[in-house]
């Protein structure tokens, strides 16, 4: 089960255009949002990362807002294992649990999540975070992450198993923002 204090979140490319031709586009970003917003009450440290935005472009608007205070990592490989600024992160971050959002769930999500399980991460695939242009693409990626040994989640459901309990101020906080 996930710990919140074992847990990183890593934000992947979701940015310029690519990022609005997503399916089922709102959904992607209000559940990206709430897993940034759930991760700061929680006190899990985020990885933001922004493929080639000078061709690209930056991360969209509201997602950007959500992640006030952190600054991108910026890569050229799909897996953000292939980035050496990306791999300091996570191994300075000291914690093996990593829940993954962002685009595409086939290409940098799986990528990514692939070379993490690889390299003795436990991962969590935060599976209504992360999209790609087609669905079957998406259902693609999905299918081959828990092939690989990923482990399926949901917003609710990591941020909820975290918590624990029914109580206290995180409680409130995490309820205000799934709701």
């Amino acid at each position: 089960m996930l710990e919140k204090d074992n847990a990183v979140l890593v934000v992947i490319d979701i940015q310029g255009k690519l990022a609005t031709l997503m399916h089922h586009r709102g959904t992607l970003f209000q559940n990206a949002v709430r897993m940034i917003q759930g991760a700061g009450v929680l006190g899990i440290p985020i990885i933001w990362t922004e493929q080639l935005p000078d061709k690209l472009g930056e991360t969209s608007p509201e997602i950007k807002a959500a992640l006030k205070g952190e600054q991108p990592l910026v890569k050229k490989a799909f897996s953000c294992c292939g980035d050496d600024a990306f791999l300091k992160r996570i191994v300075a971050v000291g914690r093996k649990q990593v829940l993954l959002t962002g685009i595409e769930t086939h290409i940098c999500v799986y990528q990514t999540a692939v070379d993490l399980i690889r390299s003795g991460y436990e991962v969590y695939v935060v599976q209504d975070a992360v999209s790609s242009r087609i669905e079957s693409n998406y259902d693609l990626g999905i299918e081959r992450m828990k092939d690989a040994g990923a482990i399926l989640t949901s917003v609710e459901m990591s941020l909820f198993e975290m918590l624990r309990v029914a109580e206290g101020d995180q409680f409130r906080q995490i309820v205000r923002i799934v709701k």
